[in-house]
């Protein structure tokens, strides 16, 4: 960590956790002495935006089941993140509810047979909308990371796409890869 910026990994929140092990996002901040939690605003069937329509692979005007996050680190908004399912995955499951999933979405997901084998992630800017300028209390014109992933199953299917957005100067993204 540097200063008061957050540098973040995906592995932990693409990986099923050892069964009994707690939240990924509150064991990374309580590692650095901080507090991670997080808020759903909510959770249901809705029109994902173009973009996550088409890492799912969706027809146009096909729905996806989406959990709205909001994550804090020390009670602070840090990120916006908004998953989305296929219907055929998350309906009738903890996906949908507003609740908190025990384990978390990665670990449901292996339990309904739907395990990640391979991500795609990019990373963009753009200036921040009225919602994130008001969540982040940013001043007008600043400037937020996007990241957006899609993750696949063994057989090449999508199981999952995420939108992340976070103010530019409070995260840092840390990939590390084997070759």
């Amino acid at each position: 960590m540097a200063g008061q910026q957050w540098i973040s990994t995906s592995v932990p929140y693409l990986t099923t956790p050892p069964e009994g092990s707690g939240d990924a996002w509150a064991a990374e901040a309580a590692a650095e002495g901080r507090r991670g939690t997080q808020r759903i605003l909510e959770a249901g069937e809705t029109l994902p935006p173009p973009e996550i329509a088409r890492l799912l692979r969706f027809s146009p005007r096909q729905t996806a089941v989406v959990r709205r996050r909001v994550i804090l680190l020390d009670d602070v908004p840090l990120e916006l993140t908004d998953s989305y399912y296929p219907p055929n995955i998350a309906q009738g499951s903890a996906l949908a509810d507003p609740r908190p999933i025990r384990g978390g979405a990665v670990s449901l997901l292996a339990t309904l047979g739907h395990v990640g084998r391979h991500v795609v992630e990019e990373v963009g800017a753009r200036h921040a909308t009225d919602l994130e300028r008001e969540t982040f209390d940013l001043a007008p014109a600043s400037p937020v990371l996007v990241l957006t992933r899609v993750v696949l199953d063994a057989q090449d299917q999508p199981i999952q796409a995420d939108m992340m957005v976070t103010p530019a100067s409070a995260q840092r993204l840390r990939y590390e890869m084997m070759i």
